[in-house]
């Protein structure tokens, strides 16, 4: 089980909950995301706007049985369960393979009657609508034969955060995308309607391009029978919570959870910085704006963040923290071999009182007859080469001066200077934008859009995750970023890189153009290219304020859909 918590992905938040495992004694009683016990307590020090409202009579927990399932039964004659993960409270989840577009995905299963079932089905078919990369996203949610499930992605390449806080304290830079990203994620949520209350670390995933992803928005909770008045509030200390534990490897309450050690009871709430020496000032003092802590804010009386938006918005106006310098580790020393140390043939240890003779220095090798003999016929060669070089050299001399090799005069400007073409210079993109017309809805993560110009390999803006074709499941012709030059300028090539092979053209708006275009016929289509790295040089210079990259087809997601990544952009006279 405490490998499952750890893996790619889990089906479901279990922290808190029952494992499947039965359990000896009291001592040995371990959840699936390897917390003790103690963890269910953890969440009575969580925010005190979230309520667990699953407590019911015990006559009604014993008729809430876990419908009796098991590997190989099939739903809706296409997902087929491969193994259960958690099993409590009426409700279970597995992790099943789709055998019609043939991928994992994870599966939550209750009774038709179970009290939660309508509210589950509704969070899960709230959470669906949101077509945002950063959450795990719902694919199905049914209510069929006397049974309630939801089908999410299953994230075959990420880990949980708490996984990644076993062993050490995030990087400085890695604390700082988490809760710029999940801050993001969830003002974005709050703002349909939706909110998580159950963000966990093992609700936060990593995947291997560093990109963190947030599982189980509204559904977690509504399994579990948590609401909340203040949901802003409840979603906004559960980040501030994640950023503490990320920076100190504690959790910011005096009891032990998700593998997690308290911190010292009585002290009460401490800045990370107090914890733990070299921590991020910025950071530190950020993850106390976003926890309830009686007004305190650390050193500086910044005011509290009480919404995910509020937080994000904190975020963004702190100086940009770079990732580390790889570090170099120089080779070891030479270290010489005992031939080579001269102890080859060297007299060994003699009785005590033993005279030892040292052994013969052999002459420098030069010095002995066959030595003078090679150095003088190398000598004598080095002598015949310089003659012969000497020999072409004044031969092409003399024929230059019968007008055989003269060379054609260079041509020199009027003010002294070659001919030859200026060099191509960067150009300075003024600003960029996010560009999705009709039939689009008109925006595609514009919040990203930065992370395409900031000179950041690391960093990329992504689009919309599309399903069924790579040409944006033949629902629009594309999406794109306008660049804005600041003026109009003469734009000689403009170099994209991608994330994934990716189809993309470059097209310019007219140079008399007074406003950014809001309409792809306004753009003129100057270049096209396929590639991680494309290159796209118009056949001639074209003159134009208003630069659009615009994607024609992307690359495969891995999860079933298609999604491109831009991470960097720039653009040469």
């Amino acid at each position: 089980m405490a490998e499952r918590s750890t893996a790619a992905v889990d089906v479901a938040d279990n922290s808190g909950d029952e494992p499947l495992a039965a359990k000896k004694d009291t001592a040995e009683e371990v959840t699936t995301d390897g917390v003790a016990e103690a963890q269910e307590t953890a969440e009575q020090s969580a925010p005190e706007d979230a309520t667990d409202t699953s407590d019911e009579p015990e006559d009604t927990e014993k008729a809430l049985a876990t419908p009796e399932l098991h590997s190989g039964h099939k739903l809706a004659r296409r997902y087929r369960l491969e193994e259960c993960v958690t099993r409590l409270d009426g409700f279970s989840s597995w992790r099943a393979v789709d055998e019609k577009l043939r991928r994992a995905v994870g599966v939550h299963i209750l009774p038709a009657e179970h009290p939660r079932a309508r509210s589950v089905l509704a969070a899960a078919r709230s959470s669906a609508l949101i077509a945002d990369p950063r959450f795990v996203q719902v694919l199905d949610a049914v209510e069929e034969n006397d049974l309630v499930y939801v089908v999410h992605e299953w994230l075959p390449d990420a880990v949980e955060l708490t996984a990644l806080l076993a062993s050490a304290p995030l990087e400085a830079h890695d604390a700082y995308q988490l809760v710029s990203q999940v801050s993001q994620a969830m003002a974005a949520a709050h703002r349909e309607g939706l909110s998580h209350l159950r963000l966990t670390p093992s609700a936060v995933l990593r995947t291997s391009g560093g990109q963190y992803r947030i599982r189980g928005l509204g559904v977690n909770a509504a399994l579990r029978g948590i609401t909340a008045e203040r949901p802003q509030r409840a979603d906004t200390e559960a980040i501030g919570a994640l950023l503490y534990a990320s920076l100190t490897q504690r959790w910011p309450y005096e009891t032990d959870a998700y593998g997690l050690t308290g911190l010292p009871k009585g002290v009460g709430l401490i800045p990370p910085d107090q914890v733990r020496a070299g921590i991020h000032r910025g950071l530190s003092e950020l993850a106390m704006r976003a926890l309830a802590n009686d007004g305190a804010t650390a050193s500086r009386q910044d005011p509290p963040c009480t919404t995910p938006d509020e937080l994000a918005k904190a975020v963004a106006e702190m100086p940009r923290i770079r990732p580390p310098e790889p570090s170099f580790t120089a080779p070891p020393d030479y270290q010489r071999t005992t031939y080579q140390q001269g102890n080859y043939g060297s007299p060994q240890p003699g009785p005590r009182n033993t005279v030892v003779t040292p052994p013969v220095v052999p002459p420098p090798p030069l010095q002995t007859p066959p030595g003078r003999l090679l150095k003088w016929v190398v000598s004598a060669l080095v002598i015949v080469a310089l003659g012969l070089g000497s020999w072409q050299i004044a031969d092409r001399v003399l024929n230059s001066h019968d007008g055989k090799d003269t060379p054609a005069p260079s041509k020199v400007t009027k003010d002294g200077g070659d001919k030859a073409a200026s060099q191509p210079r960067p150009l300075t993109i003024a600003g960029a934008h996010d560009f999705d017309p009709a039939p689009g809805d008109g925006s595609e993560n514009p919040e990203d859009v930065p992370k395409a110009i900031d000179n950041d390999p690391s960093t990329a803006w992504e689009t919309k995750r599309y399903i069924g074709e790579p040409t944006f499941g033949n629902l629009k012709p594309g999406v794109g970023l306008i660049l804005d030059l600041g003026k109009a300028q003469t734009v000689g090539s403009v170099t994209v890189d991608f994330v994934g092979t990716t189809s993309v053209e470059l097209r310019a708006a007219s140079p008399d153009a007074a406003s950014e275009p809001t309409s792809i016929d306004d753009f003129t289509k100057i270049a096209q290219g396929t590639g991680k790295e494309v290159k796209l040089k118009p056949s001639k210079p074209v003159k134009s304020r208003y630069v659009l990259v615009w994607l024609t087809k992307l690359p495969s997601a891995g999860d079933g859909g298609y999604r491109g990544k831009v991470s960097e952009i720039q653009v040469t006279s």
